[in-house]
């Protein structure tokens, strides 16, 4: 298996550098710009000696380049994600026709050239900030969708959670990335975070362009046995050729409707905690960059951990044949919705104690590794063949939040921020994470839905799933 593995690495990598690309910015903007509040002291938390040997920034001597409102730092921050939505479809519908080793290959690579304009374009004007990362988020985006190309056409049924996990490569970036932008930060500038960050990108883009194919059959390397094991295991399921898209299947589907809902909440989690975790600690607590990145970074680590652990639990109850596809992703859902969604309540409860609020964050970016076993995996689930056009609709869905969430915030806290603000925001966030989760418990599915072969010869569940040497149980 060794060609499947070194895939799983280079999609892991990839996706480390895409969000090294996107999140950059989310600690870059704490040493960019100073963030308005009404409480006298550094911070909002004055008060907060847990850590009684981190060190608060002194922001008397700290000075910043630029004086933005909350409303300018929520456009700055969402940008990203404007246009972002745009490319999901049509980057779905590309990686069939041009293949996924093109369309993410070249959609990441552009956001890594785009990277080393940031700072020129930021002192430039905040408006043409702004639009380079609008249009670093309109090509960005066919990069999801085109993953899922991939995935449909090299991993097994039984195999599809542990590989997913690659996806997670993102927490690591994100993981990666905080603490060392901050103490790029501390050494250089923030200038440095975004020229440092595009040359690990273009490092990645040159293995990939070399290493990676679009099916076992391309492979030049890979064994006939590993390429035997995947054509047999898929046969039933995924088309050599590319089928039409049943377009009104797809769009009357109450399974791909459900998904693309538990996608928003998850999506919501996801892009609240990773573009406001650095502002929040920095703001309640008065930490250097450094420190910020460091404990924005830790969740993700956990994240990816728990992603890793999970998937091989439950890719082990999809293989006894005890448990329907439907049952083990609700498990995942679960904790990725609701249970998170409690931790992030309790962000609210833990008022300004340090250890109780990063550990409650922490266990709440750590539940959302659950993502990879439960909504990320549903697409591939319900209709192999056109994954990446049904992730599409989901990435359209799923980066929506990332662009709303910062102005949600900049309502609540109005260019004063405070604790209460900030506390109701988390509230709320807490509400829009549980719905879908606790939707999908009654009317959910992931089972391979009739129209995944839509000339007629519709795929039958039970005969798929026994030709890969496995029986399930409704």
């Amino acid at each position: 298996m060794r060609a499947t593995l070194a895939l799983w690495f280079l999609v892991f990598s990839g996706f480390a550098c895409n969000y090294m690309i996107r999140i950059n910015l989310n600690i870059a903007i704490v040493d960019m710009t100073t963030v308005r509040s009404k409480t006298s002291g550094a911070h909002m938390c004055p008060n907060s000696t847990a850590f009684s040997s981190i060190r608060p920034a002194d922001s008397s001597s700290r000075k910043t380049e630029f004086q933005w409102t909350d409303r300018e730092r929520a456009m700055v921050l969402g940008s990203f994600y404007w246009l972002h939505w745009a490319t999901q479809l049509p980057g779905g519908i590309l990686a069939r026709t041009y293949g996924a080793k093109r369309i993410f290959g070249f959609s990441n690579l552009f956001m890594f050239v785009m990277s080393f304009v940031m700072p020129f374009a930021a002192r430039w004007d905040i408006k043409a900030l702004v639009a380079a990362r609008a249009l670093q988020g309109l090509v960005g985006g066919m990069a999801w969708p085109s993953v899922h190309h991939l995935t449909a056409h090299w991993i097994p049924p039984n195999k599809r959670s542990n590989f997913i996990t690659a996806y997670l490569g993102s927490s690591i970036g994100v993981a990666i990335t905080y603490p060392l932008c901050g103490l790029i930060m501390e050494q250089w500038g923030w200038s440095y975070v975004f020229y440092v960050s595009a040359v690990v990108g273009v490092l990645w883009f040159l293995a990939w362009w070399l290493l990676v194919y679009d099916t076992p059959a391309e492979h030049p390397f890979i064994s006939p046995n590993e390429l035997a094991h995947i054509t047999s295991s898929l046969t039933s399921m995924v088309s050599a050729e590319p089928l039409p898209i049943p377009w009104k299947s797809v769009l009357t589907s109450l399974p791909v409707w459900t998904a693309l809902f538990v996608q928003w909440g998850t999506g919501w989690a996801l892009h609240t905690l990773m573009t406001q975790t650095p502002t929040y600690l920095n703001l309640m607590f008065g930490w250097s960059p450094q420190t910020v990145g460091m404990w924005s970074g830790i969740p993700h680590f956990t994240r990816f951990f728990f992603s890793l652990f999970l998937s091989f639990g439950i890719d082990s109850l999809m293989s006894t044949g005890l448990y329907s596809r439907t049952c083990v992703r609700k498990i995942s859902t679960n904790i990725c919705t609701v249970a998170q969604a409690l931790l992030v309540l309790a962000v609210v409860y833990a008022g300004c104690d340090q250890i109780l609020v990063n550990v409650f964050l922490t266990l709440a970016m750590t539940a959302s590794g659950a993502s990879t076993s439960g909504p990320l995996s549903m697409m591939v689930d319900l209709a192999p063949n056109f994954a990446s056009v049904l992730q599409g609709f989901s990435g359209i869905i799923g980066v929506v939040p990332g662009m709303i969430s910062p102005f949600v915030l900049s309502y609540f806290t109005n260019d004063n921020n405070t604790v209460e603000s900030w506390q109701h925001f988390f509230a709320l966030s807490a509400v829009i994470i549980a719905m879908p989760g606790l939707m999908y418990n009654f009317v959910g599915s992931s089972e391979l839905q009739p129209w995944n072969a839509p000339n007629g010869a519709v795929v039958n569940q039970e005969l798929a799933i026994t030709a890969n040497g496995l029986t399930t149980k409704k």
